[in-house]
């Protein structure tokens, strides 16, 4: 005799399918990156990444304005530094009147309720494209995350809301937590890149940001030493687990599609919110397949963000994420 249950019942039609759907995606899962640059009118496409944008702070006042038209509530801020501003120790990131700087009170007076997050790393403002101090031939951690907590604090007195380390020094998120709290910036929340890998998938970025690392003597010229080891899975959760106790609000897995295991993992051991990068390879990848002809350009780029969330992402980074929002209305 047949089963009496009959799994198919439930996929005879797409409203019956979308009625017992689990996993379903709206504009609120979305987090945008935005690249910022100096200047006036400047609306400049990244070559690698076809149909986005690097803004100056005129135009991102636009952009920003209809995101939040769209739905869009939350921005992740990226500056491309002039190269005369760059040097070892970052000096320029704390200039009070700097690009970031500027860039969240941009925004923050044009939509005051749009939640801005920064980007915390050295990388855009280094000669040598790396995401800490260079002493002696090494990476220096300590020296890296105290500086970091004073980037921090700068982008909370500019008024962002939150702020996002990427650089992987350790106890960085303990030092600015603790800084935040001593100048009073007690609802400053921090977003952890808490599982951040040593990806290939990260090169049409640094293209957006000019920060590739350089080449020198002592120094690879790649980020193995403080971003993790791809092989591995048990690190990430002791990386995360380290960064909640630190004071981490909610922690992130960079990049995507290819850690969706570790996605799943730090959700079934976290306590806060657990964010998803989709990185600039990813986005470049389905561009580029696309155009090719290879791949429905929606369908995949829908399969993806979605499959993200299923695996237990509560916020997810995108470059799609106007498209995904069109496509949702």
């Amino acid at each position: 005799m047949f089963p009496l249950r009959r799994n198919r019942r439930l996929r005879t039609s797409e409203n019956l399918r979308a009625l017992v759907r689990e996993t379903i995606l709206t504009p609120n899962d979305f987090l945008v990156p935005l690249f910022v640059v100096e200047g006036k009118g400047i609306k400049d496409e990244i070559p690698s990444m076809p149909n986005y944008f690097r803004y100056s702070l005129d135009l991102l006042e636009k952009e920003v304005k209809e995101l939040w038209a769209m739905g869009l509530k939350s921005v992740l801020l990226f500056v491309k530094v002039p190269e005369n501003l760059k040097d070892n120790k970052g000096a320029e990131a704390l200039n009070p009147n700097g690009l970031m700087q500027r860039a969240i009170k941009t925004i923050k007076n044009a939509v005051p309720e749009m939640i801005v997050m920064t980007d915390v790393a050295l990388d855009p403002y280094s000669i040598y494209g790396h995401d800490g101090i260079i002493e002696n031939g090494q990476i220096a951690n300590d020296s890296t995350s105290n500086f970091l907590a004073e980037m921090a604090l700068s982008h909370a007195q500019a008024g962002a809301d939150f702020v996002a380390p990427s650089d992987m020094m350790d106890g960085r998120i303990l030092d600015i937590r603790e800084l935040l709290e001593e100048e009073n910036f007690i609802n400053t929340g921090i977003m952890s890149y808490s599982a951040k890998y040593a990806s290939a998938h990260y090169g049409p970025f640094r293209d957006a940001l000019d920060s590739a690392p350089v080449d020198l003597i002592d120094i690879p010229k790649d980020k193995k030493t403080y971003q993790m080891d791809f092989h591995n899975r048990t690190e990430a959760i002791k990386e995360t687990r380290m960064d909640i106790e630190e004071g981490a609000d909610i922690v992130m897995v960079k990049p995507g599609i290819a850690y969706l295991d570790i996605v799943r993992e730090i959700k079934n051991m976290s306590e806060v919110p657990v964010a998803v990068y989709q990185v600039s390879g990813e986005y470049s990848m389905i561009k580029a397949a696309a155009e090719k002809g290879w791949l429905d350009h929606d369908a995949i780029m829908m399969e993806q963000t979605t499959a993200m969330k299923r695996a237990g992402a509560d916020i997810i980074a995108s470059y799609f994420a106007k498209d995904i929002v069109k496509l949702l209305k």
